[in-house]
C-alpha cells in the first residue's frame, strides 16, 4: 500500500504516519531522509544534492525523483510505503506515478491534513522532535512521558530552528500554499483523498485520526 501524507507543516503529520507504520508495518519516507542517507553514503545522487543543499536551494527533480524510485525499490517498500514531502509539486506527482506504474503499483490513499492557521503556528512552536528516531512531541497537547525525553529511544528531545520564529513559520505556510496545496485537488480528482480536519476546537487531535484511519484500512 501506498499512502501520501499532506498538509502543512504542524498539522500532526508526523504523528499520524507514526502510528500507520507500527499498524500497517510499513516505512515512513521523507525527503529529508532520503537526501542524507545519500549524502551520508556518497552516492552520485548524493553528491549532486549536497551541490544544492549546501547552498541552501532546492535539489532540482531530476535528482530528487530517482532517489525516491531507488528508495521505494528497497526491500522494506516490498509490501508498501508511507511518503512524506513528496509528492510537493504536480510534476513530482506525475512523476510518481510513472515510477509505481512501471511495478504495476499506484498511489492507494492520500491523506491531507488541514488546521487553522493560528492552531499551526502555536504547535510549531511548542513541538519537540527525536533526533534519533524521528518521534514527535508537542509540550501541550503530546507531552513525551518524562519531560524533554522521547517516550520511545530515551533521546533528549529538541527544538528545530526552523520552529522558533513565527515570521519563519508564516513563511513556510505561504510556500506549501503556493506550491504543495493544488496536490489537493489532483489526488481528489484521482479519487484516492481523504481530508481530516485536526483541531483542538473540535477535538480532533492526530492520534484520533490516525486510530480511524487505521481502523478503516484494515476493515
Amino acid at each position: 500500500m501506498i499512502i501520501i501524507m499532506l498538509g502543512a507543516q504542524g498539522t500532526g503529520k508526523g504523528t499520524v504516519a507514526g502510528h500507520l507504520v507500527k499498524g500497517l508495518e510499513i516505512p515512513q519516507i521523507s525527503t529529508g531522509d532520503i537526501f542524507r542517507a545519500n549524502i551520508k553514503n556518497k552516492t552520485e545522487l548524493g553528491i549532486e544534492a549536497d551541490k544544492y543543499i549546501s547552498k541552501g536551494e532546492l535539489v532540482p527533480d531530476s535528482i530528487t525523483v530517482p532517489m525516491v524510485a531507488n528508495r521505494l525499490d528497497e526491500d522494506d517498500c516490498k509490501n508498501g510505503a508511507i511518503l512524506d514531502g513528496f509528492p510537493r509539486t504536480i510534476e513530482q506527482a506525475d512523476s510518481l506515478k510513472e515510477i509505481l506504474a512501471k511495478e504495476n503499483k499506484k498511489v492507494d490513499l492520500v491523506i491531507n491534513l488541514t488546521t487553522p492557521r493560528e492552531e499551526i503556528i502555536d504547535r510549531m512552536i511548542t513541538r519537540r522532535v527525536c533526533p534519533n528516531c524521528k518521534a514527535t512531541f508537542n509540550t501541550k497537547l503530546n507531552k513525551p512521558k518524562v519531560e524533554g525525553v522521547c517516550d520511545f529511544c530515551g533521546t533528549n528531545l529538541v527544538q528545530r530552528e526552523d520552529d522558533k520564529d513565527p515570521k519563519a513559520i508564516e513563511k513556510r505556510l505561504q510556500i506549501y500554499e503556493e506550491k504543495t496545496s493544488p496536490l489537493v485537488e489532483y489526488y481528489k480528482n484521482e479519487g484516492v483523498l481523504r481530508t481530516e480536519v485536526i483541531s483542538t476546537s473540535i477535538n480532533h487531535l492526530a492520534k484520533e485520526a490516525a486510530e480511524e484511519i487505521l481502523a478503516d484500512l484494515k476493515k
